[in-house]
């Protein structure tokens, strides 16, 4: 452990102690030292001595009225310039950070919403280009044990988890929609009632999707079961099953990403949708967000309803 061979040192207030042995080696005169640091002569021997005490040698001899560096006063001396060195680069590389120079984010988000993370740090790194960005995506199961094990900056959830410590901040609105071919004997019909979902085969995510629960939750409220046709582990895999006629999904409205005119997929006109659902910042209670991670909180809030929102076409009825 690297802490331990030094461990003397940090128990004793080095640092005001070497500051004033730099000064005092580098004037060669304890008083001229205590001029130049605005103290008292009595207060610049207390800390030589102390040093001396910590260190477990005498850094200087005097010899009629100069004072000398011992050759271990020389080893300090050039140690002190070692010591200051590092920490004049730490604090650039803060100043840095606070001005967002540099930093690193690393943000996990649940798989929907990897529709429009992309594009939101895009726009946040054109702003601050000198930030590295680490993008992960993973099931809402998955990212539980990553948020758990606090192993990323921020996370973004759809579902946030209800049983942990967590600070919750919401970004952005996520609509539930329900998705049909375009050719679905229910695509051009209006103010479906729910009840109807019933008959129709339904495509649902796997286990552990935030999607999933929130589709379950919505046939629990109406008092009727889905007719489950398939479990599908991503939501490409259920549009392209919706697309081969297998069924009809509740998704993100922003599943059909930006080119819903496109494709052949419709929004039915089901009544109590779109349904409301907002994507979330988490983190755990208690974790001290770096400096690129509170920027692009801010950065999101402000910016992502003008970024995203405006960019996606309307669903098609």
């Amino acid at each position: 452990m690297p802490q331990a061979s030094i461990r003397r040192y940090l128990k004793h207030g080095v640092l005001p102690q070497l500051r004033v042995f730099e000064a005092s080696a580098r004037l060669g005169c304890f008083a001229r030292a205590a001029e130049e640091l605005h103290l008292a002569q009595p207060t610049v021997s207390v800390q030589i001595r102390k040093l001396s005490e910590t260190v477990g040698f005498p850094l200087f001899e005097q010899v009629g009225k100069h004072i000398y560096l011992t050759d271990v006063g020389q080893r300090v001396y050039a140690g002190c310039s070692d010591v200051f060195r590092a920490l004049s680069g730490l604090e650039e590389r803060l100043t840095e950070m606070r001005g967002l120079d540099s930093g690193h984010l690393q943000l996990a988000v649940t798989s929907t919403a990897k529709y429009f993370a992309p594009r939101l740090l895009g726009s946040f790194i054109q702003r601050y280009p000198g930030v590295e960005i680490s993008l992960q995506i993973h099931n809402r199961s998955t990212l539980i044990g990553r948020l758990r094990n606090n192993e990323d900056d921020l996370y973004v959830f759809a579902d946030p988890p209800d049983q942990q410590e967590v600070m919750i901040q919401a970004i952005l609105s996520n609509p539930l929609v329900v998705f049909a071919r375009s050719d679905h004997p229910l695509a051009g019909e209006k103010g479906i009632a729910f009840a109807r979902l019933a008959n129709e085969p339904f495509l649902i995510r796997e286990p552990g999707s935030g999607t999933r629960k929130a589709t379950l939750k919505l046939f629990e409220q109406h008092g009727i079961s889905p007719k489950i046709r398939m479990e599908l582990s991503t939501n490409e895999a259920i549009r392209e099953a919706i697309l081969a006629g297998l069924g009809i999904s509740i998704l993100s409205r922003y599943t059909l990403g930006s080119e819903a005119e496109q494709t052949k997929l419709v929004c039915l006109d089901v009544e109590g949708f779109p349904l409301e659902s907002h994507w979330h910042f988490v983190y755990p209670v208690g974790k001290h967000l770096s400096v690129a991670a509170r920027a692009f909180m801010d950065f999101a809030r402000v910016e992502a309803r003008n970024l995203l929102l405006d960019s996606f076409v309307p669903c098609p009825r």
